[in-house]
């Protein structure tokens, strides 16, 4: 297997770590757990304001949400807060592919509706703006579907595509040139808070040995029940595991941006939300009670060797079961050899992609002064995931520690 596919180890890279015990026990002004997208945005967002920065990551490479998704930035398809981070993380992502230097388009996203009632709801939604309607001939004129199942859709404009199986470690490669170091095969165990009254800072115990911190940021999506399951109770968090598959397949011409259906536009905030939404659903449901039963998102991406990422089933469980349906993988190639009109793909990989769930779409919590956990508890982390980590960043640095880290006295065992 080629690195470009498998992800390149974050050891890559001038100043990452190599998870030796040499370093152990110094000092950092922000300690980061977890090197998935919104890790590496605290990371990001803590160098550039000239802080010392560690990030400790249990595996040697990126392999997490942050990788098995679409790597499609979907900003304009949400609201509220999810759409200002998502707005905050546009230029990062643009400034990042630059000096990172990987694979970015400003794509936009095609929306495709294959009836009335999703024509409405996109009209619905591009009344706010930032949304153009296209009718039958300029999408099929826009996207590879097949002749006649669509009538009509949508780009929304502002959304980016990039590969997420290199965007992380490359930006985990430059954050190393920046001076981010990282330590990996090094789990976080626990926690000990500091103490302002003699002005220490908190630290962060892992299987290598302490580490003294100015901040500590948790960003560890899901697994935020393994440090802290008190506060993962308390806020609902489950694991969503889904379904996806990497196929190749004859489209009629390039897919040039990511492409969603009506079952997207009843899972995202901005289309969800709106009175429009509910005919859709009732009517998706009640003529596909089997693709409800799956909890479809119809949504393809393709990416730069050609290959189109196909998903994806959703299953929300506290422990995510590991065992994939066949027909559920199945479900996903018949819908996209219907929507495309090819016959056959081969599939080259399948995999499951676990998230953070809750009943809100972000976690931000104080543990204690300068110790914040941090999880976007929805499908939407890299859409948002940077702009998330800037402001969870700010909340630790608002924590009464010293910036600048100060041992304890002595070292927790």
């Amino acid at each position: 297997m080629s690195a470009a596919r498998r992800g390149a180890p974050l050891t890559n890279g001038a100043g990452a770590g190599t998870g030796s015990s040499s370093g152990f026990g110094s000092a950092f002004d922000v300690a980061v757990v977890g090197a998935g997208i919104v890790g590496l945005g605290v990371a990001y967002a803590a160098v550039q304001r000239g802080l010392s920065v560690v990030v400790v990551e249990r595996r040697t490479r990126i392999a997490g949400a942050s990788i098995r998704n679409f790597g499609h930035l979907c900003i304009g398809a949400q609201t509220g807060t999810a759409r200002r981070y998502g707005d905050a993380a546009r230029e990062k992502w643009l400034a990042l592919s630059r000096d990172a230097g990987f694979w970015l388009r400003e794509s936009g996203t095609l929306v495709a509706a294959r009836h009335a009632d999703e024509l409405a709801l996109l009209e619905a939604a591009a009344a706010d703006g930032g949304i153009r309607m296209l009718d039958a001939a300029e999408f099929t004129a826009a996207a590879p579907v097949a002749p006649g199942t669509v009538v009509g859709g949508a780009k929304i404009a502002p959304d980016l595509q990039t590969n997420p199986r290199e965007a992380g470690e490359k930006i985990a490669a430059h954050l190393a040139r920046l001076g981010v170091e990282f330590r990996v095969r090094t789990a976080a165990t626990g926690l000990v808070p500091g103490d302002a009254a003699t002005g220490t800072s908190p630290t962060l115990l892992t299987s290598r040995g302490p580490i003294f911190a100015g901040r500590v940021v948790l960003a560890v999506n899901h697994d935020i029940d393994e440090l802290a399951p008190e506060l993962a109770e308390r806020a609902g968090v489950e694991r969503c595991a889904l379904d996806m598959l990497r196929v190749q397949a004859a489209l009629s011409r390039p897919l040039d941006a990511p492409l969603l259906t009506g079952w997207s536009l009843i899972r995202y905030g901005r289309f969800a939300g709106l009175p429009e939404a509910a005919t859709v659903r009732a009517r998706l449901h009640g003529e596909r009670p089997d693709l409800a039963a799956i909890d479809l998102n119809q949504m393809y991406t393709q990416l730069p060797d050609g290959s189109l990422l196909l998903g994806d089933t959703h299953a929300t469980e506290t422990t995510a079961s590991p065992f994939q349906a066949e027909d559920g993988q199945q479900a996903i190639i018949d819908e996209a050899c219907r929507l495309f009109g090819f016959t056959a793909p081969r599939v080259i990989e399948r995999w499951q992609g676990v998230y953070a769930k809750s009943p809100e779409e972000f976690l931000l919590e104080s543990l204690a002064d300068g110790i914040v956990a941090a999880s976007v508890t929805t499908g939407i982390g890299m859409t948002t995931g940077l702009g998330f980590a800037e402001h969870a960043l700010e909340t630790a640095l608002a924590g009464n520690r010293p910036n600048r880290a100060r041992r304890h006295e002595q070292q927790p065992h």
